[in-house]
């Protein structure tokens, strides 16, 4: 799994790039917690070109946003489809999690925090 980072205003997004399974799940847990320990106030992780997530993939989401709720950061989670999408779906996750169809419709969201969803 391999991660970059790029900006857009305020908000740091995160593009996820492999599989996202027991043995590398834990970096994007240790960059997030990183980047918050940073005063970072809003996060997109981008799961666009992710293919393959376990339980532990899960885990470290889940813990992502009990995480940046808890902080009362901003979160949003883009681009989920596929197996991604079946997992948490089957997992009924998608209702606990922030998830925005694209990477500019969660940066718009979270950029202007107030704005009603569509």
């Amino acid at each position: 799994m391999e991660m970059t980072i790029r900006k857009s205003g305020e908000v740091y997004i995160v593009d996820v790039l492999g599989e996202m399974d027991l043995y590398n799940s834990y970096k994007l847990k240790d960059l997030i917690s990183k980047m918050i320990e940073k005063d970072i106030k809003a996060f997109v992780i981008n799961l666009d070109k992710v293919d393959y997530i376990d339980s532990s993939g899960i885990g470290v989401l889940i813990y992502i946003c009990t995480t940046v709720k808890k902080a009362d950061l901003q979160l949003a989670i883009t681009n989920v489809h596929g197996s991604v999408q079946k997992v948490i779906s089957l997992t009924k996750l998608n209702v606990f999690f922030p998830i925005v169809d694209t990477v500019d419709n969660a940066v718009e969201k979270l950029s202007d925090p107030d704005k009603k969803d569509d």
